[in-house]
């Protein structure tokens, strides 16, 4: 199974569009969203995209009530950490890379999943870790996305043509 995965897109719709579109060219069958979303209208995307988002909210997730109302019809939102299994993967998604470390210590996930740094970290595994950098581009300039490919747990960093917002 092969899954894209976004943080911090903060607003940046067309950043977030450029992932998505990276998703679909991909054959992902779904995006997680590792928080910082920030308003109810970037449900947009997904629904044009028609893909599937898992997401945690973020320190910057202002309206959890509507967020979740807008993503409902294309997933779901949850306070984090949030686990899941997905591919027979055991997953923990989550915004502040609050205990990383030990999370990666106790062995009970096979990919970890954060965003809120807007600094790619990719980790081999076994745990693989995660953070996809930031979408939105709004801090460094740079608009990253990757895509995790759950059978080989390996993951590849996205640099999104174009830079930072807009």
């Amino acid at each position: 199974m092969l899954i894209g995965v976004v943080s911090d897109t903060h607003d940046n719709l067309p950043a977030l569009r450029r992932a998505l579109a990276e998703f679909k060219a991909a054959g992902v069958e779904l995006v997680l969203h590792a928080g910082d979303i920030v308003s109810p209208f970037v449900a947009v995307p997904f629904q044009e995209a028609e893909l599937r988002v898992i997401g945690v909210f973020g320190n910057n997730d202002g309206d959890k009530l509507y967020l979740r109302e807008r993503f409902a019809q294309v997933g779901e939102l949850h306070f984090g950490p949030h686990e899941l299994e997905l591919a027979g993967r055991r997953i923990v998604l989550m915004h502040e890379p609050r205990a990383l470390e030990a999370l990666i210590a106790s062995g009970k996930y096979d990919l970890i999943v954060y965003g809120h740094t807007h600094e790619v970290e990719l980790r081999p595994g076994p745990p693989l870790v995660l953070n996809p950098g930031e979408c939105g581009g709004w801090l460094s300039g740079r608009t990253t996305c990757a895509l995790v490919d759950l059978s080989r747990l390996e993951a590849k960093l996205i640099e999104l043509a174009g830079g930072g917002p807009g």
